[in-house]
């Protein structure tokens, strides 16, 4: 019998078909409206940052920033630096949504991809396209499903819209696939990306744990509540919110100091 030195010796790597890995992050942010307005409170949009293709294929076309593994890195390494490298944005964290691996999902090849989804605060955001995307920008995001059981997920900015239609394939271990009726312009099969990423932002988001990073560390209730009601698209009587998120903050000794509005008490995520 050989050796493990004698096996891998003769081991050759060029005899297997092995595919490419790709990143693609779905980086989100809350970004407020009406900022100038202090006569009502702003309202609070989730946005999601796409890239314009610069390259076939899909030139043209709308994408999750990402991009092929070097050799010499993690994917973890390389959905943050192909974020940075293509919008001039880092990431802070990344929570993984899974491998997407389907056949055909790109028109080059084998290509698997590992989807990340990050959370950027409105204050980092800097809108300007590098490396080889044409153009990059934050959309606002809505995702329902509608009576006959289909999920409609629509980016908009500015003059552009852009209408996927999916449906659930199946939910595992907390996990929800989705296949593709229609890609809505969105490049290669980032439509399934996006919906599976913000599925999982939502069921983070019901348990509090992601809903802080969208925050400063200091923060009034209100704001900590908007930024749920946000992701979740949904409303929470402000009396059941804070008894849900009592044990979850502590109060500081600061108050917000806003133009045209009563002072509120700061709070902090508990440690």
């Amino acid at each position: 019998m050989d050796s493990e030195k004698e096996f891998l010796a003769n081991y050759k790597q060029s005899d297997y078909e092995r595919p490419s890995v790709t990143t693609d992050v779905a980086a989100f942010m809350i970004s407020s409206e009406d900022k100038e307005s202090y006569r009502k409170n702003p309202e609070n949009k989730l946005r999601l940052l796409l890239i314009k293709r610069g390259g076939h294929p899909f030139r043209g076309m709308w994408a999750l920033p990402g991009g092929f593994l070097n050799k010499d890195e993690t994917v973890e390494q390389c959905a943050l630096r192909e974020v940075q490298e293509e919008t001039n944005v880092m990431p802070t964290a990344l929570m993984p949504v899974g491998v997407f691996s389907k056949p055909g999902r790109d028109p080059r090849g084998w290509i698997i991809s590992n989807a990340y989804v990050s959370v950027i605060s409105e204050e980092s955001v800097k809108q300007v396209g590098m490396d080889d995307a044409d153009d990059a920008q934050w959309f606002a995001v809505s995702f329902e499903k509608n009576e006959s059981g289909e999920y409609h997920l629509e980016l908009e900015y500015g003059d552009i819209q852009l209408n996927a239609v999916l449906a659930e394939e199946k939910t595992c271990f907390g996990r929800t696939e989705f296949s593709i009726i229609d890609s809505g312009g969105l490049a290669f099969d980032h439509a399934a990306i996006i919906a599976a990423a913000l599925t999982a932002l939502r069921n983070q988001a019901e348990h509090y744990d992601t809903i802080f990073d969208f925050l400063p560390e200091k923060f009034t209730l209100t704001a900590l509540q908007k930024v749920q009601e946000t992701i979740m698209n949904v409303t929470v009587l402000p009396a059941n919110f804070r008894r849900m998120i009592s044990s979850y903050v502590e109060e500081t000794d600061e108050y917000s100091r806003g133009k045209g509005h009563r002072p509120a008490k700061l709070y902090r995520r508990k440690k």
